[in-house]
């Protein structure tokens, strides 16, 4: 069997996309009955006994505890396969033999995204033409750029902590996040000001994006027969959410284009004047605003989520805290808001950051395909075209990879000789491949340049009675997550 998935591996893919649409699992893993599955799977229903619609993500964790680095659910005549073991996710890995999968849940965006960087089919030439254009506006000379930007926005959130600790009130972490992350990719990105500060309720975009990822989440749940009737409410509401951020994304590209004024050197910049380097194709209107509208929504939920669960754990783990503080004082000296350099220097931070990101990846899975018909594993053939979906959750906290007591949170674990020693492709929170996050390094230094400055102002005090409690929209955040705060003077 492992000669055979050499010999696949050797193979060119075959002309053209691989088959469209959803594909059960039985059409394209010949040999699916060694792959196990929950006990008491009930006709056509499936394996729906105790799983819960809100949590499916969490349910699958629970499963591939007891089932094993492979196994697979079934729910009204679909059935998925889930890896998660250390040695089968590096394997899925091979760019050769494996690219990204458009999944049931990202396929679900489409109405809203289309061929967006995150939701493109591979065959779309969209995704390598806006890919290719996009990619040097996360250069270090573009970051360089975006850092006193984020700096000013990172002046509104403390500003509002400010004054919730002078009145002695909690902050609402994930809602604040949320509103910190969406102005800052707004603002770098595309020279818009949402004003989410200046709201007490969430901004109408958030409320509307937050509801496209819900109804995508929902969709994923009900049989397609029933979804006209048990999600026709929904479907309105899912279409005005959609009607309004495709609204809002054609305001902020009309804005920029009636000005007549480029020269701002962000991302929209990019798109509306920048041509392919080789063909010389530019991005139609609509790609634009597919794009834009990717980079907003995509670009703030997952860094809100990854601040949200960092501020959590650092809450909960005094001796942590205290470390990372220390090094912010150390390396910030006496300046109350870093350089750009010195946030890359914050490598403890960073650390604090990857490690709240193994625990909870706030994009928790991602989909590979067989490029051709291949052996996973050297045990499990796949046609071309079948798929399984990487649970990132649970492949970070592979004993085999991670140690005996992998749920314990240890940024020591991304100490420069810890990454050495570990098997590669076993830490995933951006993706894998030519598909992965674009705008990664992005992400990563704004949420130091958060976390630091929060550390040099605040003692965070931690509500004793919480207990983390997960949402799942596609992807994750700290439901309920409040923090009471104390202004400090940094020891410098």
């Amino acid at each position: 069997m492992a000669q055979t998935a050499r010999s696949a591996a050797g193979q060119a893919a075959p002309a053209g996309p691989p088959p469209k649409g959803f594909r059960s699992a039985e059409l394209g893993w010949p040999e699916l009955h060694r792959i196990p599955h929950p006990p008491r799977r009930l006709p056509f229903l499936g394996d729906i006994l105790g799983a819960d619609a809100r949590t499916p993500l969490q349910d699958s964790m629970r499963l591939g505890h007891r089932l094993g680095p492979i196994f697979r659910r079934k729910a009204f005549g679909k059935e998925f396969v889930f890896v998660w073991g250390a040695d089968l996710a590096a394997d899925l890995a091979d760019e050769s033999r494996f690219a990204k999968h458009v999944g049931l849940g990202v396929a679900n965006l489409r109405p809203l995204a289309g061929d967006g960087l995150f939701t493109a089919y591979n065959h779309e030439p969209n995704w390598q033409l806006a890919h290719d254009i996009l990619a040097p506006g996360f250069s270090r000379e573009a970051m360089a750029g975006y850092h006193p930007l984020m700096l000013d926005v990172a002046r509104q959130l403390t500003a509002r902590w400010d004054e919730r600790e002078a009145a002695g009130r909690a902050v609402d972490v994930p809602g604040d996040m949320t509103k910190l992350t969406l102005e800052t990719i707004a603002r770098t990105g595309f020279g818009h000001d949402f004003g989410s500060f200046e709201r007490s309720a969430p901004h109408p975009f958030v409320t509307a994006m937050v509801g496209t990822l819900s109804f995508a989440q929902r969709r994923n749940v009900v049989p397609p027969l029933l979804t006209p009737l048990l999600l026709r409410g929904a479907g309105r509401r899912d279409d005005a959410d959609t009607a309004y951020l495709n609204r809002t994304v054609d305001a902020v590209v009309a804005r920029r284009t009636a000005s007549g004024a480029g020269g701002h050197g962000d991302l929209l910049d990019r798109m509306l004047e920048v041509a392919h380097p080789e063909t010389g194709e530019r991005l139609s209107s609509e790609n634009i605003r597919r794009q834009v509208i990717t980079f907003l929504v995509a670009g703030h939920e997952t860094t809100s989520g990854a601040l949200s669960f960092a501020l959590h754990y650092l809450s909960r783990s005094p001796e942590v805290l205290a470390r990372a503080r220390a090094e912010v004082d150390q390396v910030w000296g006496a300046r109350e808001e870093p350089a750009y350099e010195q946030v890359a220097k914050l490598r403890y931070v960073r650390r604090v950051l990857d490690e709240s990101l193994r625990l909870w990846p706030t994009a928790p899975a991602f989909a590979r395909e067989a490029r051709a018909d291949t052996v996973l594993g050297g045990a499990h053939p796949m046609r071309r075209g079948a798929w399984a979906l990487v649970l990132a959750t649970m492949l970070h906290r592979d004993p085999a990879a991670w140690g005996e007591r992998p749920e314990e949170f240890d940024p020591d674990r991304f100490t420069p000789a810890a990454v050495r020693a570990r098997p590669p492709h076993v830490f995933k929170p951006f993706g894998t491949g030519a598909r992965a996050c674009i705008g990664r390094q992005f992400a990563l230094h704004e949420a130091t340049l958060v976390l630091g400055l929060l550390l040099r102002r605040y003692d965070l005090h931690a509500d004793p009675g919480y207990r983390l409690r997960v949402a799942e929209r596609l992807t994750l955040m700290p439901d309920g997550l409040t923090l009471r705060l104390t202004r400090r003077s940094p020891a410098v």
